[in-house]
C-alpha cells in the first residue's frame, strides 16, 4: 500500500507550481516533526544453531533469520567482503561463518547499548 501511496504522491507533487511544491514539503517537514519516533521493539535473537557442514550463504540466512531485528544495510559491507574473502580468496567457509557470526553478534549488541541509552 505505501507504494501506491508514494506513487500518487509523486504525481500530486509533479503537478504543483514550484510555490505549491514548497508548501507542500514544509507541510511534509511539519508532520514529519510532530510524529513520534518510536525505537523498534528489541526482541532477543532466535539463535538457530549452527549445522556440521554449512555454506557461507546458508550462514548468512542462517544469521539472518536468528537476527531478524537487525537492518541488513547496515551490516552489508562487512557481509560482501567476509563472502569475497571465501569465494575470491579461497579463505575456509568454517573461518568466514565464524567472523560472520561474530558481525551478527556485535551489530545485536550496539542496537542494544543504543536502546539502553
Amino acid at each position: 500500500m505505501a507504494g501506491n501511496q508514494e506513487k500518487q504522491l509523486l504525481q500530486f507533487f509533479a503537478g504543483l507550481d514550484d510555490s505549491r511544491r514548497l508548501a507542500l514539503l514544509e507541510y511534509a517537514e511539519f508532520l514529519y516533526q510532530r510524529s513520534e519516533k518510536k525505537s523498534p521493539v528489541l526482541t532477543e535473537p532466535k539463535l538457530v544453531p549452527r549445522p556440521e557442514q554449512e555454506t557461507v550463504v546458508g550462514a548468512i540466512k542462517r544469521l539472518t533469520a536468528s537476527y531478524e531485528m537487525l537492518d541488513k544495510q547496515n551490516m552489508l559491507h562487512e557481509l560482501s567482503g567476509l563472502m569475497a574473502q571465501h569465494m575470491l580468496q579461497g579463505r575456509p567457509a568454517s573461518d568466514v561463518i565464524d567472523d560472520i557470526e561474530d558481525v551478527f553478534a556485535s551489530h545485536y549488541r550496539r542496537l542494544v547499548e543504543k536502546q539502553e541509552l
